[in-house]
């Protein structure tokens, strides 16, 4: 090369990363005046990460670890994620359905036959996708894991049938399937996620109920400063870092937890517009993984992780103090990166 060709093309390439860095600088900006307005409105209370293209470009936290409001968050706090966590437990059954230990069309009583009649009726696909009818948890009776499973051994009929009505907020759905991995396994489903879900991923800060003497726990509080009730000894509730959820995104975005159509089967919802599936809202493209936005709420905790597979980015917000202001955050963010117009979340 000429020495003045090649002089101008080391010219161009220094311009073009001199804007793209002013470009990345930019946004940066703008969030981080999004996220301290939003901190000093009232509207958020938590810790936030922004990755793009592969790379974390923006990691912050905004308030307080409790309702003392004496100690500041810092991101090695986890926030209990709500229902987020029920994409663990639908993983988990899609692996177990990979090394050909279950199909998704086999009735729950397949593994636990001691349950009542309706176990031969409902699947494990109703399951995950909140279409199996079984009556909700009576929380007045519960105290563990054991009142759980009574509970579904005494619930003597269904609410509907299996197929044809969807209830997301019905919790027996997740911790059956805790119980038919439980059988499956032999081991307890906090193990089974520890060691299949946690490890291969790296999430190295994520802790499953129950536990004792964790550091680093965001204590849930709201917005009078009450302290959120102790959590109960059942198995499920994860506390999280914005770094581990994002460990969790990356991890199942890569099939390094399961298959692509692994992926598509635990996507799936029942066939009414604005149900979820067990990845939360997932839009697929021929198959394949495009969006995936799943939000949680747990008492006073709150979380939102949005992740555009197109647009190579992910947010994810996390919050111990409900403000129901996360999707508007998140919006105006992702419109940041889009280099779009953006409005403030409203007071």
């Amino acid at each position: 090369m000429q020495p003045y060709k090649k002089l101008f093309f080391l010219t161009t390439i220094l311009l073009l990363f001199t804007h793209h860095a002013l470009a990345q600088v930019k946004k940066n900006v703008q969030i981080d005046s999004l996220m301290k307005w939003s901190y000093q409105n009232g509207l958020f209370n938590g810790n936030v990460l922004i990755a793009e293209n592969d790379k974390i470009i923006y990691n912050a936290s905004f308030g307080f670890t409790d309702a003392s409001k004496t100690e500041k968050l810092t991101s090695d706090y986890r926030f209990n994620i709500g229902s987020i966590t029920k994409e663990f437990s639908a993983a988990a059954l899609l692996q177990l359905q990979e090394k050909g230990k279950l199909k998704l069309e086999d009735p729950v009583s397949r593994f636990i036959p001691e349950l009542p009649q309706w176990a031969h009726e409902v699947t494990i696909k109703d399951l995950l996708q909140y279409t199996s009818g079984i009556p909700n948890v009576n929380w007045k009776k519960i105290k563990n894991d054991q009142d759980l499973f009574d509970g579904l051994k005494n619930a003597d009929s269904l609410d509907f049938k299996p197929g044809t009505q969807y209830n997301y907020y019905n919790n027996n759905n997740i911790f059956l399937r805790h119980f038919i991995i439980e059988r499956l396994t032999g081991m307890s489903f906090k193990s089974y996620a520890e060691k299949f879900i946690f490890k291969p991923c790296k999430m190295t800060s994520s802790v499953m109920t129950p536990f004792e003497n964790e550091k680093n726990i965001a204590k849930g509080f709201n917005k009078d400063l009450v302290a959120d009730k102790p959590d109960l000894p059942i198995t499920g509730g994860t506390y999280i870092t914005t770094r581990d959820l994002l460990k969790w995104a990356a991890c199942l975005h890569s099939n390094k937890i399961i298959t692509t159509h692994s992926l598509f089967e635990m996507g799936q919802h029942f066939n009414l517009p604005e149900t979820q599936s067990s990845l939360g809202e997932a839009v697929f493209k021929n198959q394949k993984l495009v969006q995936h936005i799943h939000d949680g709420r747990a008492g006073s905790y709150e979380a939102l992780l949005v992740s555009d597979l197109n647009k190579n980015f992910t947010i994810i917000l996390l919050g111990n103090s409900y403000k129901g202001k996360l999707f508007e955050i998140s919006d105006a963010i992702t419109a940041i990166l889009k280099n779009e117009k953006y409005s403030l979340p409203k007071k």
